[in-house]
């Protein structure tokens, strides 16, 4: 519940200053290598949570 609210704090105005300071610490050209990593590392997540659960029902069958 924590999370959300610090969600709610942040505006556009913060979320724009963020992005500005992002881009200039990485530079434009690192942007799209760390999204893709960041895609990457989030579907290998989902994949082992798929896995996870379908070990879990597989054993409750036996």
């Amino acid at each position: 519940m924590q999370t959300l609210t610090i969600l709610s704090v942040l505006g556009v105005p913060e979320i724009i200053v963020i992005a500005l300071v992002v881009l200039l610490i990485f530079g434009g050209k690192k942007i799209p290598e760390l999204m893709r990593g960041l895609g990457k590392g989030v579907s290998e997540f989902k994949k082992g949570v798929k896995d996870v659960e379908t070990e879990i029902k597989n054993e409750g069958e036996k």
